[in-house]
C-alpha cells in the first residue's frame, strides 16, 4: 500500500480509502461489513469515511464497532455531518448539538 501525508501537519493515510456510503447499516449485514474493514485495514487502508446520514447513523455503529479493536493513532477516520438526522430543529447544521 502506498500513503500520502495531508497537509502540513504530518498524518499520513493510505491512497486507497473505504467509505461506507450504500454499505454498511442496511445494504450488507454488520458482519459482512466488520469483515470488510478488517480486510482493508489487514491489506494496509488506514482511511475510512463514513456520515452521520449514511444507514441513519447506522454506518458510524458499524465502523466504531469494526475499529475498536484497532490502535487508535494507526487509522484516519473521517465523517461529514450537516445532512438532517431528524425533524427537530437540532437535528441538522453544523452547530455543537447537532455534531455531538
Amino acid at each position: 500500500m502506498e500513503y500520502r501525508n495531508i497537509g502540513k501537519w504530518g498524518v499520513r493515510v493510505s491512497e486507497i480509502g473505504l467509505g461506507s456510503w450504500l454499505t454498511y447499516g442496511g445494504v450488507i449485514e454488520e458482519r459482512n461489513a466488520i469483515e470488510q474493514i478488517h480486510f482493508a485495514y489487514d491489506k494496509g487502508i488506514t482511511f475510512f469515511d463514513t456520515a452521520n446520514v449514511y444507514g441513519s447513523g447506522k454506518s458510524e455503529e458499524v465502523i466504531g464497532k469494526a475499529i475498536k479493536s484497532f490502535r487508535r493513532d494507526s487509522i484516519v477516520l473521517a465523517t461529514k455531518v450537516f445532512m438532517p438526522m431528524g425533524d427537530g430543529p437540532n437535528d441538522r447544521g453544523l452547530s455543537r448539538k447537532h455534531i455531538f
